[in-house]
């Protein structure tokens, strides 16, 4: 069974990075699996994927050159001659599509958003019924899908998160006596950085507070804009560039901030709740889910500098209710995204496609 395994970019994306998981669980089951990249980006998933043992290639061109990408795309599947075609984000699942019904190849297309665009969403009503199956990644994604596009039977749900009890580390508070606060996305508009940073700019006027500072772990096209803003308003706020293990800088942490204004799953939120994190996010893809408002964290409206500096300041005030929120938010994320639950997931989305075995899926949970 060939896999060719194709994602928009081999950036440093939630989408991208959980892909050494899910592969591990394809070739558990007889899958000889290569990734496929329509652009470089950052290049950040390269590492992960060598890392892991899975072959790879990429294309050395933009985001927009799609009938160039269709092309490279074309003559590297008919190359690999794979049996399935899976796909992960829009422009890999559009194009990937295409491929295969030109090669008459079944298809399987993660779905990683509850809020898809206009014109992607055409596409999917469109071509629905082509898809051997649907991946929601998320129970968010997944109802979002039933309800839109009626997706129906075709439609199943494998979350791209677990935990990972071997990666958490013991609490390192480098910061002390200051309140870390931290964040890890890419620096793009949809992660709300900007909104973090005015309500920075709010929460330092207030005199009532203990001293803190934020930290964003990322990059993207935004840093410049970011940096400008941090330095105009001389805010507390560094940007530490690409994290690398983001283990260890949530080690460091004592509240996680997410300001998306649209996500899937959100893995680095899923991870800070792992790490027994207290949070501060706002109600994108899965966050308002998982997230029990004031339970394990707090749920702020988007683009609100002003409520989302309250619900920060009610945190760094509060060293009890942080290690209240942060021990039930372990306690959550383990309940619904354990390791076990990682594999029956995945191993039911297989059971659905024949040409998997169930005999290597039983001896490899054993």
């Amino acid at each position: 069974m060939k896999i060719a395994y194709i994602v928009n970019s081999f950036e440093a994306g939630g989408a991208q990075f959980p892909i050494p998981d899910i592969v591990s669980v394809l070739r558990a089951r007889g899958a000889d699996v290569r990734v496929f990249g329509l652009s470089r980006k950052d290049g950040l998933l390269i590492p992960r994927l060598d890392a892991a043992g899975i072959a790879w290639r990429v294309r050395e061109g933009t985001l927009s050159d799609h009938a160039t990408a269709f092309l490279w795309l074309r003559r590297e599947l008919r190359a690999f001659a794979p049996d399935l075609v899976w796909t992960s984000l829009m422009r890999a699942t559009i194009l990937g599509q295409a491929v295969a019904s030109l090669m008459r190849l079944p298809t399987v297309h993660w779905l990683h958003t509850a809020r898809i665009r206009r014109a992607n969403a055409v596409f999917l009503r469109l071509f629905r019924s082509r898809a051997a199956l649907w991946i929601a990644d998320s129970p968010t994604v997944e109802s979002m899908a039933r309800d839109t596009f009626g997706l129906g039977d075709t439609l199943m749900c494998w979350p791209i998160f677990r935990v990972r009890e071997d990666r958490i580390l013991p609490r390192n508070p480098m910061h002390a006596p200051t309140i870390a606060i931290g964040t890890i996305g890419r620096l793009t508009a949809v992660k709300g950085y900007d909104v973090l940073c005015e309500a920075v700019r709010l929460l330092r006027a207030r005199a009532d507070l203990p001293a803190f500072r934020v930290f964003i772990a990322g990059e993207g096209p935004d840093h410049a804009a970011l940096n400008a803003a941090i330095k105009a308003h001389e805010l507390p706020v560094d940007l530490t560039g690409f994290c690398e293990n983001p283990f260890e800088f949530l080690a460091t942490l004592d509240v996680y901030v997410q300001t998306s204004h649209r996500e899937g799953m959100c893995i680095a939120a899923h991870e800070a709740m792992s790490c027994g994190l207290p949070l501060v996010v706002t109600p994108a893809g899965q966050l308002p889910v998982t997230v029990e408002d004031t339970v394990s964290g707090l749920i702020v409206p988007f683009r609100d500098p002003a409520a989302l500096a309250d619900a920060i300041a009610a945190l760094i005030a509060d060293p009890d209710r942080r290690a209240r929120m942060g021990k039930n938010a372990g306690t959550r994320v383990r309940q619904l995204f354990g390791a076990d639950e990682f594999l029956r997931r995945g191993h039911a989305v297989l059971d659905r496609l024949p040409a998997f075995s169930r005999p290597e899926a039983d001896a490899a949970a054993s």
